[in-house]
């Protein structure tokens, strides 16, 4: 049996989610449908057939349950009637816990009423400790189990509606945008849209969603355009292109004889900026005859002298012979007998009793330990 799936939608403007229908005899685009999702049996409604999908990562798709009923979409009311007094209760008691940043969005209850879902939104992007509110709002809203869960300025410019910044009567985001798309500050100079901040955002905070809308074909257009400050052959002669307009496929150069002129991009020739690239600088020997002279050793700098030349660093150990107290600890190993045989420490008479003072002796004195005084 082949699978029927269908793209079904639990909110007016969210996602689209991919269902099997294949246990329904007939179904059409607006139905109303009981399915179980992660968050509990909900309530949706179909708005397409697609015809490609792509099977999810456990390779099924979930099955509808049934279609909704009258008594389905009136126990759906019914719990949207509460959904208001939750997010009421749950903004007090944000204010008497003195939750700073926190705003209550809305709530959502879940067809059968067994799971409640409050949204809200921070100014800063810190984790905020919400345990004492969720407790407070399980036990006011018992036996449903109570999630809180973060969203982002977008959604909530979604849930609260209003005009746009454009003028529109409502906003894209709460009229036709079921996805939210990634946008950049490269979108708004590929078109040439002035970067100041209030015109290229949103009322959420964010840069505007359509700001995408003609991305790609800006790029697809200025593709045979050539790009600022590149030099270029016109037929009055060669200049600097200065701007570009994209949609009307014309490209604006300033010529030094002429001033600024405007162009169609088949009257124009993008030269090649060979002579802006100086070829790498030889050094001549014959020419400059002092870079033959050797620089002597203590003025050449530390990468041009030879490895050996390189001074005792700190880590060095210093030849023999050097620091006589580190020959003396060595024990006098490698000194030469002097005159009959004996070394000066032996023909020196030792005045100092041994293992005191800075002798010879007093690597290899030890002390001993003082006995204690026993009655005797």
């Amino acid at each position: 049996m082949d699978q029927k799936i269908v793209s079904v939608r639990f909110t007016p403007m969210g996602k689209a989610y991919h269902f099997d229908a294949s246990g329904l005899t007939e179904v059409r685009k607006g139905d109303f449908i009981v399915v179980e999702t992660t968050r509990g049996w909900q309530l949706g409604q179909i708005v397409d057939f697609p015809q490609k999908v792509h099977p999810p990562a456990d390779g099924s798709f979930k099955h509808i349950d049934r279609i909704a009923s009258a008594r389905d979409l009136a126990m759906r009311q019914s719990w949207q009637a509460k959904e208001s007094e939750v997010t009421e209760r749950a903004r007090t008691r944000a204010r008497e816990l003195r939750l700073q940043g926190v705003k209550v969005i809305s709530a959502e209850y879940s067809f059968d009423g067994l799971r409640l879902s409050i949204s809200f939104s921070t100014e800063s992007e810190d984790k905020v400790e919400l345990k004492s509110l969720r407790s407070d709002m399980q036990k006011a809203f018992a036996p449903a189990q109570v999630e809180i869960r973060q969203i982002g300025p977008r959604d909530v410019a979604r849930v609260f509606h209003g005009i746009g910044a454009c003028g529109m009567e409502q906003r894209c985001c709460s009229t036709f945008l079921t996805d939210f798309s990634s946008i950049s500050i490269r979108m708004a100079k590929e078109q040439g849209i002035s970067l100041t901040p209030g015109e290229i955002t949103g009322m959420c905070g964010r840069l505007r969603c359509c700001l995408n809308y003609e991305y790609e074909q800006y790029c697809a257009m200025r593709q045979d355009l050539p790009k600022k400050n590149k030099r270029v052959m016109t037929p009055v002669g060669e200049g600097k292109v200065v701007d570009v307009a994209t949609l009307r496929q014309r490209v604006i150069v300033e010529i030094p004889d002429s001033g600024r002129r405007e162009f169609g991009k088949e009257e124009i020739t993008v030269l090649e900026d060979d002579h802006h690239t100086a070829p790498p600088r030889e050094v001549n020997s014959e020419v400059n005859p002092e870079l033959k002279k050797e620089i002597p050793e203590e003025k050449k700098l530390p990468s041009q002298r030879e490895p050996f030349a390189q001074p005792a660093g700190r880590y060095s150990r210093p030849q023999q012979g050097n620091n006589p107290r580190q020959d003396d600890r060595r024990g006098n190993r490698d000194r030469k007998p002097q005159g009959n045989g004996t070394t000066p420490s032996d023909s020196t008479p030792d005045t100092q009793p041994k293992g005191t003072g800075n002798g010879p002796n007093r690597k290899f004195f030890r002390r001993d330990k003082k006995k204690p005084n026993t009655p005797g």
